[in-house]
C-alpha cells in the first residue's frame, strides 16, 4: 500500500467455483504471494509428490487461470516465491521440485534452527540482473542481495519470458515477460519482506502500482 498507492483485496481460493471474469473485471493488479504448499506437478507434467508434500490444489485452480486472464487483458502481474513458480506453470513453464538435492545447487530453504523471522527473512546470497534486462533497468546495477526460502524453482522457463537474475550456483530468480501489456514480473526471493529498505523491491513494488494505475485509467468500463 505504502510503495504501490493501491488498494489490496483478498481473492478467496473457491478453486472451480471462482467467478473468474468478475475478479478480472474488477482488479488492476495481481499480486502472488508465496504460500506453504507448492503447485502441484500434473499442472506441469512433472512427477508426483510424496503423498506429505503440502498441496493446496484449490489455490493452484484459481490462481493459474487468474494469471492467463490478467495476461490476456494487460492487467498487471508480480509474482512472489510461489508466485513466480506459478506464472511459470500457468504459461508453460516448469519447475523444479527440489533444489538442494540437484548437482552443484545451494539449500535455498528457509532457515529451520531458528524461529526469529528477521533471521530467517535476512539477506542470504546475492543475485545477478540480466545485464541491459528488465531489473537492471530499474536498479542500476547488476548485483544485489537477497533473501531465501523456496524449496522449488523455476526449470524451463516458459514461452514469452525471459531469465532476470540468477543466484550463484545458478536458480533462477527472476522472469520477466517483455512483451506483455503490462507488467508481468515474478521473483523467488520474498520481495515484500520490509521492501522500503530492499532498492530492487522497492522499485519493483513501486513499477507494480504504476502499472496497476495505469490499468485502471484505461480499462473499459
Amino acid at each position: 500500500m505504502e510503495i504501490s498507492g493501491t488498494a489490496p483485496i483478498l481473492i478467496p481460493a473457491f478453486g472451480n467455483s471462482t467467478q473468474f471474469e468478475s475478479i478480472l473485471d474488477t482488479i488492476d493488479g495481481l499480486l502472488l504471494t508465496g504460500g506453504l504448499a507448492n503447485v502441484e506437478p500434473h499442472h506441469y507434467g512433472g512427477p508426483d509428490f510424496p503423498d506429505d508434500e503440502a498441496i493446496d490444489p484449490e489455490r493452484d485452480k484459481t490462481v493459474l487461470p487468474l494469471i492467463r486472464g490478467c495476461i490476456e487483458r494487460g492487467i498487471p502481474v508480480f509474482g512472489i516465491c510461489r508466485g513466480i513458480q506459478e506464472i511459470n506453470v500457468a504459461m508453460g513453464g516448469t519447475l523444479h521440485y527440489r533444489v538442494h538435492v540437484l548437482p552443484g545447487k545451494n539449500d535455498h530453504r528457509m532457515r529451520r534452527d531458528t524461529d526469529i523471522m528477521t533471521e530467517r527473512y535476512e539477506l542470504r546470497h546475492s543475485i545477478t540482473l540480466t545485464p541491459n534486462g528488465f531489473l537492471h533497468g530499474l536498479l542500476g546495477q547488476t548485483e544485489t542481495m537477497v533473501n531465501s526460502l523456496h524449496g522449488q524453482s523455476v526449470d524451463k522457463v516458459a514461452d514469452g519470458f525471459v531469465v532476470e537474475a540468477l543466484s550463484p550456483d545458478g536458480v533462477i530468480e527472476a522472469i520477466h515477460m517483455p512483451d506483455a501489456k503490462r507488467l508481468t514480473v515474478g521473483v523467488q526471493w520474498h520481495a515484500e519482506w520490509h521492501p522500503q529498505k530492499h532498492d530492487l523491491a522497492k522499485k519493483l513494488f513501486g513499477e507494480f502500482g504504476d502499472a496497476a494505475h495505469d490499468h485502471a485509467a484505461n480499462k473499459q468500463i
